[in-house]
């Protein structure tokens, strides 16, 4: 510690690198100093001294730098497992940026290195803190509509995956690794404790044949929740970010920027409806209901702030809260990315072994 501040470092000096020095620096310069950072790329070094930060000459010389405390490992994703283990070897509280591993049996080894040095080792799902997510959640908590029988969550760009480490397999490129990791970890947290029972995954090669560059999975819960994840990447008119069903209402969030709304029923008892034309015939069933019965309502503000993630990382550090991004939730969401490989190499549903 640094004058009663936690020293804080970060390896890999890319856009998420970047942004955690900045944050922590900006934000939380109560908790902690960031002491510096090292990339493999000099000139990333050198843009990093540009922005006011110290630029160490190599990772062993970071690592050996007894006045850090906590490193975040920002690099590609297949780099993770090793420079993780190599930081908790030098006796570093460490963050790995998500993905965490690029499989199960990766993740289990840097657990072990974390418990063999008695260190903190967590990962940075930031976007438990999205103002959109923590809407729906907080509808979906509150049990507004009444029973929910499927959400749907999605991303959808159109520029394919971009040309840099992302389309590499060997890097651990592609969607189900980049968006994927962010909405699954998501929906599992928002469903807690339901247990998942099945998984059927699409994976697609529009614009990339060597690793996914968009999929689509259906997972379905003990209780008959159908929580469907899509991220794509050719899409030129994009569907809603949030779309929820429940027997009271539904839900739609259209993107990040939007409020949304919920549109419920109030009266029930008025359920009679005046058929319409639709296409060359008509249909009573699929006539709208009239603007008595129902009744709209804008999403719920949920307050947040990602600062919240750090604050969480310091007072574990102090011994005064435990991790909110623990070791059993990226156990069970690498299992997960895992079943829908499974699943999109197979093009079946699998059954989802949810005891961790």
């Amino acid at each position: 510690m640094v004058n009663g501040k936690y020293g804080f470092a970060v390896i890999g000096y890319g856009g998420m690198g970047s942004y955690h020095c900045r944050r922590v620096r900006d934000d939380l310069a109560q908790h902690a100093v960031v002491a510096g950072i090292y990339d493999i790329n000099p000139e990333r070094g050198k843009v990093a001294e540009e922005n006011g930060f110290h630029s160490y000459k190599t990772r062993e010389e970071l690592l050996s730098d007894e006045t850090i405390d906590l490193v975040t490992v920002a690099t590609p994703n297949d780099y993770h497992m090793e420079i993780v283990i190599d930081a908790l070897n030098h006796g570093k509280n460490v963050i790995s940026e998500k993905p965490v591993a690029l499989s199960g049996e990766e993740l289990e080894k840097m657990i072990c290195a974390a418990e063999k040095n008695g260190k903190l080792f967590t990962v940075h799902q930031n976007r438990r803190w999205d103002e959109d997510y923590l809407a729906i959640k907080k509808t979906f908590d509150n049990n507004t509509l009444g029973n929910v029988f499927r959400i749907e969550s999605r991303v959808q760009g159109s520029r394919g995956i971009p040309g840099d480490w992302r389309n590499r397999p060997e890097h651990g490129g592609g969607m189900v690794y980049d968006w994927g990791i962010h909405l699954l970890d998501q929906a599992l947290m928002m469903t807690m404790p339901r247990k998942l029972k099945t998984v059927y995954a699409e994976l697609t090669n529009v614009t990339n044949e060597m690793c996914d560059d968009g999929f689509r999975t259906t997972l379905i819960f003990d209780d008959g929740l159908s929580f469907y994840v899509e991220v794509t990447t050719s899409n030129f008119i994009s569907l809603p970010r949030w779309y929820m069903l429940g027997e009271n209402g539904s839900a739609v969030l259209p993107d990040w920027k939007s409020v949304g709304k919920i549109v419920m029923v109030s009266d029930w008892e008025n359920r009679d409806a005046v058929p319409i034309i639709a296409g060359a015939g008509i249909t009573k069933t699929m006539a709208p209901r009239t603007d008595e019965t129902i009744k709209e309502y804008p999403l719920p503000i949920a307050d947040t702030n990602w600062t919240g993630y750090y604050k969480n990382i310091f007072a574990v550090l102090d011994g005064k809260e435990k991790p909110i991004v623990t070791h059993n939730q990226q156990r069970r969401l690498m299992h997960l990315v895992e079943t829908i490989f499974e699943s999109g190499a197979k093009n079946k549903v699998i059954e989802f072994d949810d005891n961790l």
